[in-house]
């Protein structure tokens, strides 16, 4: 099976400097090859403490010229807030520089603060969403970008350097609501799953999703990439603080960003979810909603944590994970030692487990995407 480092490179409370965050960080992506690694992630976020992963481009790139091997992604780069354009070249410099190793992660965003920032409507998203991921992968794949949309308008042009290769069977995108699937079914893309709802409210929205894929494709919907936070040790007390600091720390710096708790998303176009799950916020309190993110994550021992992922990856059917290591304001001394841990003593008993495939990413030796210039 395959397992992603992923990044996200967060300063909370600013206990450190963002130098150091990244100094961090940085080391850890560059060694995941070494370590046994099948790729490393990046998030992205903006103008906060939040994450650090504003650029994710650079980071990708200056880590293709450290490794040859790991597949290099993002979970997600987040549409409405670029230009499809400008995201088409991104993708296609990166998988040259790679080697072909690039894989996309889309998404539509949910942070005001970063709509607000971009000067992009929030309420727009979804259409702005729609636009720019069919501008974007037919970009990918023809080397040629050209759409005339109701939000997004753009003149033929093509995308150099041409694209390496298709970017199917490695592009997967994040959807929480159902008419974000929908749109997912339709783009014929697979899923991220980044683990935020009950795993049988996950698993009943997975079985809709292959059924209407298999409607909207004539084929089987591509295994899922689930992304959850870990945190390992063999250490009691280590364990305990992993889930009633770390963990809780990480899980309020989401509530915080998101505003997960803000009723106003009701009149905003296309949360309508998030506008219910405030109310239900409002209703059994913040806290108790921290401390079910937290648990939707995973902690323990070696063993422990080793189950607990494959029983996610069984239930949900999925290709691969994806698993942040650092998070919540630890230190830098537990955060190597909970890598170098999970490292050894997990990831080869997760690698183990066959999934019937890996994701599908072409790298090597391959043709180049057909150009209809």
């Amino acid at each position: 099976m395959h397992i992603g480092l992923g990044l996200q490179m967060a300063n909370l409370d600013r206990r450190v400097s963002d130098a150091d965050v990244y100094r961090l960080e940085l080391d850890l992506a560059a060694r995941a090859e070494g370590m046994g690694f099948d790729s490393v992630f990046v998030s992205e976020h903006h103008f906060s403490d939040y994450q650090l992963t504003s650029q994710q481009s650079m980071v990708l790139s200056w880590l293709a010229a450290q490794t040859t091997r790991i597949r290099l992604g993002t979970f997600v780069t987040v549409l409405p807030w670029h230009d499809p354009a400008r995201v088409a070249e991104m993708f296609s410099v990166l998988d040259h520089l790679s080697g072909g190793r690039a894989v996309l992660g889309l998404g539509r965003g949910l942070g005001q603060n970063e709509f607000v920032g971009f000067r992009v409507p929030m309420g727009e998203s979804r259409r702005r969403f729609k636009e720019y991921s069919e501008a974007l992968l037919g970009a990918l794949e023809t080397g040629v970008l050209e759409y005339h949309g109701e939000l997004y308008e753009q003149p033929r042009v093509e995308i150099r350097p041409q694209p390496r290769a298709t970017f199917k069977g490695r592009t997967f995108a994040s959807a929480v609501s159902p008419e974000s699937m929908e749109i997912m079914a339709r783009m014929g893309v697979g899923l991220m799953v980044i683990a935020q709802k009950p795993w049988e409210t996950t698993e009943a929205e997975l079985a809709q999703y292959r059924q209407r894929y298999f409607e909207l494709n004539q084929a089987e919907a591509p295994k899922p990439l689930l992304v959850i936070v870990a945190g390992v040790s063999k250490d009691p007390a280590m364990i305990e603080k992993l889930r009633n600091v770390y963990l809780q720390r990480w899980a309020r710096s989401t509530v915080e960003h998101y505003e997960f708790d803000n009723v106003g998303f009701a009149q905003i176009e296309g949360y309508e979810y998030y506008a219910a799950l405030a109310n239900n916020i409002a209703k059994h309190g913040v806290d108790r909603f921290n401390g079910f993110l937290a648990d939707l994550q995973v902690w323990g021992t070696p063993e422990q944590v080793t189950e607990k992922l494959l029983g996610y990856v069984e239930r949900t059917d999925a290709g691969g994970l994806v698993v942040p290591l650092v998070f919540g304001g630890m230190p830098e001394d537990e955060a190597r030692r909970g890598y170098e841990l999970f490292a050894t003593e997990v990831l080869p008993e997760l690698q183990r487990h066959d999934v019937g495939g890996d994701l599908g990413v072409c790298y090597g030796a391959v043709p180049a995407a057909t150009s209809q210039i």
